[in-house]
């Protein structure tokens, strides 16, 4: 006795049959960029939250206060940041409790390497930056991809357009490839003025990116917050 099998969809054998395709992820698009400097550190991400053609919210902020001069900033599937900051912060409150002491950024670092790389088989779609002060005091920056690799540094461009927004931060902040100059420290008011013309360029060149900036200056007296329009196309 032979047994046939009838495809619920049609018959693949025919090539009439139709594949059912399912993906939890949703990349809802955003910008995240970050600079760096001796005594500041400023992160800024844009305000859309997007599902592909469709614009969710013009005011959406991804800027996560972890603790007093620490920032995350995230961009991706939004569903999965809101589980990702959620997690984060109940670790970083169980970790006062039992130390009685605020965690640093190092530590709050290499906790969130922990935490992605634990998912690393099905990975928050999440891509992270992480902004503090060092050991010595000196702003310093993590970015990170969905598995939990970490690269440290003093200014990042990261989520849907930071692939248009790394080269300029190369130039202008690295000064890499340029013969003849020396290494300077940016000031903060440069900084910021970079970070703001790297939004309006994402913006002209990018649809998931615009509507507004939301800018943290991070320093010992604080965080500082900004906002700053963008186009709404």
């Amino acid at each position: 006795m032979s047994l046939k099998i009838h495809h619920p969809v049609g018959d693949v054998a025919s090539g009439d049959g139709k594949q059912a395709y399912f993906s939890p992820y949703m990349d809802n698009g955003g910008s995240t960029v970050a600079i760096a400097g001796e005594d500041y550190v400023i992160i800024a991400t844009d305000t859309r939250l997007s599902a592909g053609f469709q614009i969710l919210s013009r005011e959406q902020p991804k800027l996560f206060r972890l603790t007093k001069s620490t920032v995350l900033g995230c961009s991706g599937c939004w569903c999965d940041i809101l589980t990702l900051t959620r997690l984060i912060e109940a670790r970083i409150k169980m970790y006062n409790h039992e130390h009685r002491k605020q965690m640093s950024t190092g530590a709050i670092a290499q906790l969130l390497t922990t935490m992605l790389y634990q998912r690393r088989f099905f990975p928050y779609y999440v891509s992270n930056v992480l902004v503090g002060f060092d050991e010595e005091g000196k702003g310093i920056t993590y970015s990170y991809d969905p598995v939990g690799h970490c690269s440290k540094s003093t200014f990042v461009a990261s989520g849907s357009s930071g692939a248009l927004l790394q080269p300029l931060l190369d130039n202008q902040v690295g000064l890499k490839n340029l013969e003849g100059v020396q290494p300077v420290p940016v000031s903060k008011e440069k900084a910021l003025t970079l970070i703001k013309d790297t939004f309006v360029s994402a913006a002209e060149r990018d649809i998931y990116t615009g509507d507004g900036i939301l800018v943290n200056i991070i320093s010992k007296d604080g965080i500082v917050e900004q906002t700053i329009p963008l186009r709404h196309d």
